[in-house]
């Protein structure tokens, strides 16, 4: 595999740490509302990463973290705790508010056909690793105390920046320039950030714990740090996010675990693009902004969602419009009635396929950075042969079989075609319609077909016969008209 690497700005040729193993961590959500469809890209791109990897033999720890306390509304370090600010609004506890969106979450990513993490970790569980891993960094002369906390001072970090491709000045300079609130004038420089803040002591948090230095909680950075290794080591192969965490938190974590450690963190960081909407940041103010639940509202099977992602390079911005998304709905439907279409052509003895350039140009595709486009591409001239099959109606069962194990191979990194069976009460409506074509009976032939689809499910006819499949109702509402608004000022 050949990967882009975020701190050389270059292609390379993965080699990881320990050969025929992979330690991955991924930046996971912070848990105060649903995740929206640009941080569902990104965690889609991460398990086609995870999925290659395995394609290729690695076994693979997957590490992903659960924010549920610590992240401010400002990259400053100031402002409220996203967590207990959404627990406010909601008028629910903490605690409650980071159950409730990680169960949502986790079921986001399911309906996505992510794969779970190997290991799935939560801030809050993890306190004590924090502490000790900032203690380390208070022994190494790296952190000072103010006001609000225990910072971390940046000008003490050779290399702060490296991952941005910027230097310390540059980007305190940028940081300063960008910012949207003013910084805690206490902090030595812009880029320092806390390691530990401390509670209010005018008003108790829901979440706060004791320490050496006070009773607080610990800031967002340290917990991706700390817990990464705490799985994976102190140098693992690859740290993965989207392209808003390279310069603040992975700069971060990089600062802090390299001062900490005295060695090198990680080997690659990967990260993925923004996802635009009609050409536009998404954005609440512009009333562009989705969920996963506001696509499937509006009709769509999440999975098609899945296939614009893989059509698109990781490092490249998706513009995501509703009109694209209905035509890879119609391509998954498509795909899905050939290959079903597949399964009942007649058998006949015939000249062997050649698939074997087809999958060496997938494998080739999908280890040069994670080329999913052009690897999309040959699945696509296999369903162009399937098509060429059905157009004669005859397939030997050899060819049959190489084509079913061509594409099992393939979608175990696409992971966008999923198995699923039909219920014996539609089976058993498709065999009544089936007899009453026979009959001619049209009238009682589209009755049947209309209970099917209100089962969930479409009738193709071929020929003589005929396939069962998902229904897709590609985007339609019946006109009605779907509020995809949320009551949150944040982006």
């Amino acid at each position: 595999m050949r990967l882009y690497n975020t701190l050389t700005k270059r292609i390379e040729r993965f080699v990881p740490i320990k050969k025929g193993h992979v330690g991955m961590y991924c930046c996971g959500p912070t848990v105060y509302d649903f995740a929206h469809i640009g941080n569902l890209r990104t965690y889609i791109c991460e398990d086609l990463l995870k999925r290659t990897l395995k394609y290729d033999g690695y076994e693979v720890t997957h590490v992903m973290n659960i924010t549920d306390v610590g992240h401010l509304t400002s990259d400053a370090d100031t402002g409220l705790d996203k967590i207990e600010k959404s627990a406010e609004e909601q008028k629910k506890s903490a605690w409650e508010i980071s159950k409730m969106y990680t169960d949502f979450f986790l079921q986001d990513i399911k309906k996505l056909n992510i794969e779970s993490p190997t290991i799935l970790c939560k801030a809050t569980d993890n306190i004590n690793e924090m502490i000790i891993l900032v203690k380390r960094l208070e022994e190494k002369g790296f952190t000072y105390r103010i006001d609000d906390g225990i910072y971390y001072d940046t000008s003490k970090f050779k290399d702060y920046g490296k991952l941005a491709g910027m230097s310390f000045d540059e980007l305190n300079k940028s940081l300063k320039a960008g910012a949207r609130v003013e910084f805690n004038p206490q902090k030595r420089n812009i880029t320092d950030f806390a390691l530990w803040k401390f509670s209010p002591k005018d008003k108790k948090r829901q979440m706060e714990w004791p320490s050496p230095w006070g009773v607080g909680f610990p800031g967002w950075h340290i917990e991706c740090s700390a817990m990464s290794m705490k799985y994976l080591g102190e140098h693992f192969d690859i740290h993965c996010g989207g392209v808003d965490h390279i310069p603040i938190h992975h700069t971060n974590e990089i600062a802090q675990s390299e001062g900490a450690t005295g060695k090198k963190f990680v080997n690659y960081w990967f990260h993925v693009e923004f996802l635009l909407v009609n050409g536009r940041k998404m954005s609440k103010s512009l009333k562009n902004f989705y969920t996963l639940r506001d696509l499937e509202k509006m009709g769509f099977d999440p999975l098609s969602f899945r296939l614009m992602v893989i059509d698109s390079h990781y490092r490249d911005k998706i513009d995501f419009t509703l009109e694209k998304l209905k035509k890879y709905e119609k391509t998954l439907n498509d795909i899905d009635i050939s290959i079903k279409t597949m399964d009942i052509l007649p058998l006949k003895e015939e000249k062997r396929d050649d698939l074997r350039a087809i999958e060496k140009s997938f494998k080739k595709a999908i280890n040069d950075d994670l080329d999913t486009h052009s690897a999309l591409i040959e699945l696509f001239k296999v369903i162009g042969i399937i098509n060429s099959h059905i157009k004669k109606y005859s397939i030997s069962k050899e060819n049959r079989d190489k084509i079913h194990e061509l594409i099992k191979k393939m979608n175990s990194v696409f992971g966008v075609l999923q198995d699923y069976s039909i219920p014996e009460e539609v089976l058993d409506l498709a065999k009544r319609r089936a007899s009453a074509r026979e009959r001619k009976d049209w009238k009682e032939s589209d009755e049947l077909r209309r209970k099917i689809k209100e089962s969930g499910f479409d009738i193709i006819d071929v020929k003589d016969a005929y396939v069962i499949v998902k229904h897709r109702n590609f985007g339609e509402t019946n006109g009605k008209s779907i509020d995809i608004g949320h009551n949150t000022d944040k982006e």
